[in-house]
């Protein structure tokens, strides 16, 4: 198969990253003409984001494992009549038990089968431009908050939100199943040349002890605390926004430029891993997160708010689709799905924890300086952990 397939791959998986995690996230737009028609409350709505995190983490790993095991195909086909069917039984939800039941369970569970898989196979089809090729895949989240929210927006505008609902579940159908069907596994790898060149030093070991090694610790350390640092300020940027005076619709348009920022740092940090190394983009990515978040202590302007909006989305969504190439690295290809698997499961549940903190932290206090301080804190560890990945052994190879 021509090499230049692996295109397609990237473009397969962008689309599948940005209706999955679009869907999901668009629940926020849903928040208040849900609550107004249903009478539900508020928080018992949000809560099936928080089941979204947490399925999407146990998700992640066994729909890893078994990509491993039957193929990507078979894994993001299920995944997307999945979404599909738990959009439109959600829409139909006669209480919130079953909208949670059906939105946070069904929903989380359909969305976390794209991620691991197509990140997984995108690596084993690329052995130059692999981060870009990666980050290209994750842009897809990127785009989602920009495409399907605001068409969430209108439907709901247009019609109520049952029938948004439903229609976007639709759409899913008919923009994931064609897509799916685009999905083709790497050709098989041959060496021809003798020479030095890096090879994942885990690539011999079962999935226990991968899953044991040093090397998986630390990445999955790493990614959850990278995740815990910047959830909570992404989740709260909004109302912190609004604390410190900017209008509600202005605060808003911040989220939007956090995530158009976020499309060129995938493309900035990618190609920098490609030409620097993996481990330190990523450890300097990490360190300059940490910063901005810090930094947000000492803002209160709408300018200022977008200054930083730009430098701190590109960061965390540049940083990001480097811990797939980390794991590529150190495992190699045959166990990825289910090594990446069980990493995104660790990220999930440091991206569940920075929400309900920072949710505590302004119980407590009626504002948000503990959080950004101790979000800024986890942030240095996070980069303080990724130092100590080791470097990857250089082995001669054979001729063929």
């Amino acid at each position: 198969m021509n090499l230049s397939y692996r295109w397609v791959i990237v473009a397969a998986g962008a689309l599948m990253s940005c209706v999955a995690i679009g869907t999901m996230f668009s629940l926020a737009i849903f928040l208040e003409p849900m609550a107004l028609d249903t009478g539900w409350s508020r928080a018992g709505i949000s809560s099936a984001m928080t089941l979204n995190f947490l399925v999407m983490g146990l998700g992640g790993f066994v729909w890893g494992a078994l990509s491993d095991r039957f193929g990507a195909r078979i894994v993001v086909t299920i995944g997307a009549l999945l979404l599909g069917l738990a959009l439109v039984l959600a829409s139909r939800a006669g209480s919130l038990v079953t909208f949670q039941i059906t939105f946070g369970v069904l929903v989380g569970l359909a969305a976390s089968a794209f991620f691991a898989p197509m990140i997984a196979l995108t690596t084993g089809w690329f052995d130059t431009n692999r981060a870009l090729a990666v980050s290209l895949v994750s842009s897809g989240m990127g785009v989602a908050p920009m495409t399907i929210s605001p068409f969430a927006r209108w439907l709901i505008s247009a019609y109520e939100w049952r029938t948004a609902m439903f229609d976007i579940g639709i759409m899913a159908w008919v923009l994931l199943l064609p897509a799916v069907l685009l999905v083709r596994q790497p050709p098989k790898p041959v060496v021809t040349v003798t020479g030095s060149s890096p090879v994942a030093e885990g690539a011999g070991l079962s999935v226990g002890q991968a899953l044991r090694s040093p090397q998986f610790i630390v990445l999955g350390l790493t990614f959850f605390a990278c995740c815990a640092a910047h959830s909570g300020p992404i989740f709260h940027m909004v109302s912190y926004a609004m604390l410190c005076g900017v209008a509600p619709m202005a605060a808003v348009s911040i989220y939007s430029v956090e995530g158009l920022a976020g499309l060129g740092g995938r493309l900035l940090y990618g190609v920098l891993a490609d030409r620097l190394g993996v481990k330190p983009v990523l450890i300097a990515g990490l360190l300059i997160q940490a910063v901005v978040i810090a930094a947000y202590l000492s803002i209160s302007q709408l300018g200022q708010f977008y200054m930083l909006a730009v430098v701190f989305g590109a960061t965390y969504g540049g940083v990001m689709p480097l811990y797939a190439v980390l794991a590529r690295e150190y495992f190699g290809q045959r166990i990825l799905g289910t090594v990446f698997g069980a990493a995104t499961m660790l990220s999930s549940l440091g991206m569940a924890l920075g929400p309900l903190a920072g949710g505590m932290v302004f119980d407590a206090y009626a504002n948000y300086h503990w959080l950004f301080i101790g979000s800024a804190l986890i942030g240095l560890g996070a980069a303080g952990i990724a130092i100590a990945f080791p470097p990857l052994p250089r082995r001669a190879l054979q001729p063929a």
